[in-house]
């Protein structure tokens, strides 16, 4: 019962960003403004708060980095597979990035929190952070080189060097290793701040999700939900299993793979030569989706 109460609570704030943007609530600027205080303040300060004080010899194993980059790397192996006869090249190099490309920031670790406890959100936020180094280069050069996009990769690449929630993870571990200790007050401060991130993603992520009926492929999008949303947090429980992670990194890693294709991939089929309207699309789909993967993982491992 605590678990429908949740997904109804996830699904409500979802439905109010998506209310709030039809009744021009939250139009693109302000919806700008939230998903901007979520990147940039909430979600590092949870991710901070949530790594400083661990033992950071349990925290950055061996196997939990090998497994992300499998679980990532094998996801896209199956999704090339699955989609290499679309019928254009940009609508299958969307498809592809989209089986793989999670939204680990905005949804995944404030989710953890959220379900699971500060020791998984300790553990969602390394894997976080593996993840974006693997999936965010992967993405840029498959589009690039599947669209002949005219891009400077560089300077996409280089946004990577400034992303706050890797500098906010970078903090955090640095913390555990000088075992930080820092006054309660204020540890108390950013425990809040974090605790907001989830409520505010939801709602940027709401306002942002576009669906037209007209451009849907029923085929292609199905396909790419069934790749996100089923297969690759079915593979992550398969890799992380034969790896013998502690159950507490277990069942974030599942849970993580399980959120829908992040929005980003969205901004980088626009600006990447991609199909922006069937990215959009598969957003919002894989984003209601990702509800359902979301209840039965819990029931699993919550």
């Amino acid at each position: 019962m605590e678990v429908v109460w949740r997904l109804g609570a996830l699904f409500a704030l979802l439905s109010v960003g998506v209310g709030a943007r039809r009744v021009g609530v939250l139009d693109e600027r302000r919806t700008a403004w939230l998903t901007g205080t979520a990147f940039y303040v909430a979600l590092p300060a949870l991710i901070f708060t949530a790594t400083y004080d661990r033992d950071l010899a349990a925290l950055v194993s061996p196997a939990l980095v090998v497994g992300v980059v499998l679980v990532i790397a094998t996801t896209a192996l199956v999704g090339w597979v699955v989609h290499r006869r679309r019928r254009t090249t940009g609508r299958r190099s969307v498809a592809l990035v989209q089986s793989y490309h999670s939204n680990l920031g905005f949804l995944g670790v404030p989710l953890v929190a959220l379900t699971l406890g500060p020791a998984a959100t300790a553990v969602a936020s390394v894997v976080l952070g593996v993840a974006a180094l693997v999936q965010v280069p992967m993405t840029i050069l498959v589009l690039v080189a599947m669209n002949d996009a005219d891009a400077a990769v560089r300077d996409e690449l280089g946004e990577l060097a400034t992303n706050p929630v890797l500098w906010a993870l970078v903090a955090g571990l640095a913390g555990a290793l000088v075992e930080l200790s820092i006054p309660g007050r204020l540890d108390a401060g950013l425990g809040l701040l974090g605790q907001t991130a989830l409520p505010l993603a939801l709602l940027g992520v709401g306002a942002s999700l576009q669906f037209d009926a007209t451009e849907f492929d029923v085929g292609a999008t199905g396909s790419v939900v069934a790749l996100k949303v089923a297969v690759m947090p079915a593979l992550a429980w398969a890799v992380f299993s034969l790896l013998a992670v502690s159950g507490t990194a277990f069942g974030a890693v599942v849970l993580l793979f399980g959120m829908p294709s992040a929005v980003s991939t969205y901004v980088y089929a626009s600006e990447l030569g991609g199909d922006a309207r069937f990215a959009s699309i598969n957003v919002f789909v894989t984003t209601v989706a990702s509800l359902a993967t979301v209840g039965v993982v819990l029931q699993l491992v919550g």
